[in-house]
C-alpha cells in the first residue's frame, strides 16, 4: 500500500496506527447517513469515525474542525472556538489547493499548510477513532491522544 502524507507525517512521528480500507462509491456524496454506511462497511460503532471539515472565516482565515461523523457541526460553538464572527464551509474546489487532500479524502493530519485544528472534546470517550487517512477509501485507525497530537488540534465542544 502507498503511503498517503497523513501516514508519513505518523511514522515520523514513531505514532502507531492502523489502516482500514472500505469500498469507495467513488462519488463520495454528501449526505445524511454517510458515516452509518462507513461504519457498516467497516463493522465499527459510527461515533467513532472522525470526519474533517475544513472552513473558512468572515477574516478568509482557513480553520479546520473534526468531529464525530454522526453528528452536525454546530456552527455558533464552531464560530466561538475560533473566534471568528462567520465560517462557512470551504468550497470543494478549493479543498485541493488547500489542503493536498480532496473531498472525501480529507485528513486533519498532514495538510499542505499548517491549520489552526479544532476536534470536539467527545474523541477521548473512545479507546480508538478512524479518520481519513488522506485518500478516498481508506481510514486511519488511532487512538485519541495520537491524533490530537499529529493534528496539532485543540480540543472543544461542537456538537449540537
Amino acid at each position: 500500500m502507498k503511503k498517503t502524507n497523513a501516514m508519513r507525517i505518523l511514522d515520523s512521528l514513531e505514532i502507531p496506527y492502523e489502516t482500514k480500507e472500505y469500498d469507495d462509491d467513488g462519488e463520495h456524496l454528501l449526505h445524511k447517513g454517510a458515516a452509518l454506511e462507513l461504519s457498516e462497511k467497516l463493522g465499527i460503532n459510527p461515533e467513532c469515525v472522525f470526519k474533517t471539515i475544513v472552513m473558512r472565516t468572515d477574516s478568509k482565515e482557513t480553520v479546520v474542525f473534526c468531529q464525530s461523523a454522526v453528528y452536525e457541526i454546530n456552527l455558533k460553538k464552531a464560530r466561538a472556538a475560533c473566534g471568528a464572527k462567520e465560517v462557512h464551509p470551504a468550497k470543494p474546489e478549493e479543498l485541493l489547493s488547500l489542503t493536498g487532500y480532496i473531498r472525501g479524502g480529507c485528513s486533519p493530519i498532514g495538510m499542505k499548510r499548517k491549520y489552526r485544528t479544532f476536534i470536539d472534546e467527545t474523541v477521548s470517550l473512545y479507546e480508538k477513532v478512524y479518520v481519513s487517512a488522506g485518500i478516498r477509501g481508506l481510514q486511519l485507525v488511532i487512538s485519541p491522544s495520537d491524533l490530537i497530537k499529529a493534528s496539532d488540534a485543540q480540543p472543544v465542544d461542537l456538537i449540537l
